[in-house]
C-alpha cells in the first residue's frame, strides 16, 4: 500500500427509514463492522438523536467509533430516506465486503461509493529509515 490509508465513503438512500431512526441499530452496526473487517475498536460507539435543519420530526443518528486504524462514522437522515457512512483506516482492508455490510444494514436500495487514497506522501517507516541510512 504505496498510501497511508483508504477512506471509504457512501452515500445511500432508499433505505429502511425505521433503521435510520434507530439507535440501536447504528450502534450495532458500529460496534460489529470493526471485527467483520479485521479492525480493533479503541472505545464503544458512541451514537446520539438530532434534529437539525433538514428534519420534518423524526430524529436522525449520528456516530462514531473510533478504531486503532482511525474511524468510522454514520450519519442518518430519516425524513430524508438518506444516510452518510465512511471508513478511514491506515490498514488495508476489504472495501467490498464493508460496502455490502454498510449498504445492507440499512436496506439502501440505491448507493453511491468513494475509496480515496489518502496520505499518498506520508512519510513511511521505510523512507525514513532509508533516510537515516543515508545521512549516517
Amino acid at each position: 500500500m504505496s498510501e497511508f490509508g483508504l477512506h471509504v465513503t457512501i452515500d445511500a438512500s432508499e433505505c429502511d427509514k425505521r433503521k435510520l431512526a434507530s439507535q440501536s441499530v447504528v450502534y450495532d452496526v458500529l460496534n460489529n463492522l470493526p471485527t467483520k473487517i479485521g479492525m480493533s475498536k479503541m472505545t464503544l460507539p458512541y451514537v446520539c438523536k438530532w434534529l437539525d435543519k433538514f428534519s420534518d420530526g423524526t430524529a436522525g443518528m449520528s456516530g462514531v467509533v473510533m478504531i486503532a486504524e482511525s474511524h468510522i462514522s454514520i450519519h442518518t437522515f430519516p425524513d430524508q430516506d438518506y444516510i452518510f457512512m465512511d471508513i478511514f483506516s491506515c490498514r488495508e482492508f476489504d472495501t467490498k465486503n464493508a460496502i455490502k455490510y454498510l449498504v445492507g444494514a440499512f436496506g439502501a436500495k440505491k448507493f453511491k461509493t468513494n475509496i480515496l487514497k489518502r496520505g499518498l506522501d506520508f512519510p513511511s517507516k521505510t523512507n525514513k529509515q532509508q533516510g537515516i541510512l543515508l545521512t549516517h
